[in-house]
């Protein structure tokens, strides 16, 4: 491992002289890809000289107790009993910075939620699960906007798709995608008894147009006036899109916005992410090392998490956490659980490595 920690700190050191070069320096363009990639390598490299630098006080300890006399021989020997209980954290942290990342971490998500089991109990979970990300956006200062939607009378949603926008949004939130559980007493419910509903929750990392080329004589674009709640009408033109993926049968809409046009392009940002979502799929299935990789990320099928509204409760069944702080979780205050996840999965790929 050592050596390839020191390739990386020359590889940085070379990108430091090159910025300093005067061909460099008048070359914008060149200048900021540099920049760029020392940016990237920096982090790993202040890790890298943390562990040279421990592994140089390791040896000074070592020579210490060869060399010293009984008090000195002492001392060395507790700096050296507390300096080898850090090496294997330290090392441990750098095999994780060596992991190969994931190039799809830095995107922007489609965010899609879908009440499941449970009629008006599961859409207002649903509406309940939303505000939750919304909340935990506005505290990583992410932009949500939505795509589409499909609210209840009672203030429930049967669907929602939002596009998510900010640094690390998919890297934060691509584990959320499956099966979420909510057990409470519905407030339609007289007799007290507690109900168990489902919402299904999917995070697509948000296409390029270069990731996926469609053909424009593969697409059937409708055209209807959006609606509202129960069918209300919002406005009387023609502004809601619905489009069809035809060699797929994929369909996908947007109402959202007054312009057509804006409807549309917020569509075919659907559209793309969910195709590269399928090629991938396909893809991970093709590599049977890499589908392990994925096993408990993004099958929707899978239960992963409860909210349990009676215990203030919400356990992650992938990981065995579970946590009495369901108000704070449902404010967004999400990143204790997506910490421990992003914890595991890292731990799970190294074993595999």
């Amino acid at each position: 491992m050592l050596d390839k920690l020191l390739v990386i700190e020359e590889k940085y050191e070379d990108i430091t002289d090159a910025l300093a070069r005067p061909n460099v320096l008048s070359n914008a363009q060149a200048y900021q890809k540099y920049s760029k990639e020392q940016a990237e390598l920096l982090p790993i490299v202040e890790k890298i000289r943390e562990y040279k630098k421990l592994l140089s006080e390791i040896e000074d300890a070592e020579e210490l107790i060869k060399s010293g006399d009984g008090d000195i021989r002492e001392l060395a020997q507790e700096e050296l009993e507390e300096l080898k209980k850090k090496k294997p954290l330290m090392e441990n942290g750098l095999k994780i910075m060596l992991l190969p990342k994931d190039p799809r971490d830095d995107r922007n998500i489609i965010l899609e939620i879908r009440a499941g089991t449970g009629g008006e109990e599961a859409a207002l979970f649903g509406a309940a699960l939303f505000r939750m990300y919304s909340k935990y956006a506005e505290v990583r200062r992410w932009k949500i906007e939505i795509i589409d939607s499909n609210p209840t009378g009672l203030g429930g949603l049967k669907e929602i798709i939002a596009n998510i926008t900010g640094k690390g949004a998919y890297s934060r939130l691509k584990y959320e995608s499956g099966v979420h559980r909510v057990q409470r007493v519905p407030a339609t419910e007289a007799s007290g008894r507690i109900h168990t509903s489902a919402a299904t929750i999917a995070v697509l990392p948000e296409a390029e147009e270069l990731d996926i080329k469609i053909e424009e004589k593969d697409l059937r674009v409708d055209t209807f006036c959006s609606s509202g709640a129960g069918g209300q009408s919002v406005n009387t033109t023609y502004s809601a899109v619905r489009i069809t993926h035809i060699p797929t049968g994929l369909v996908v809409q947007c109402q959202d916005e007054r312009s057509q046009l804006k409807n549309r392009e917020k569509a075919m940002k659907v559209l793309r992410s969910r195709l590269l979502e399928i090629e991938t799929e396909k893809k991970q299935r093709e590599r049977a090392m890499e589908r392990k990789t994925q096993v408990g990320t993004g099958d929707r099928s899978e239960r992963i998490r409860t909210y349990n509204y009676p215990q203030n409760r919400v356990s992650d069944h992938r990981i065995g956490l579970t946590l009495h702080k369901l108000e704070q979780v449902l404010e967004g205050n999400l990143d204790e659980i997506i910490d421990s996840l992003i914890t595991h999965y890292q731990s799970e790929r190294l074993k595999e490595l």
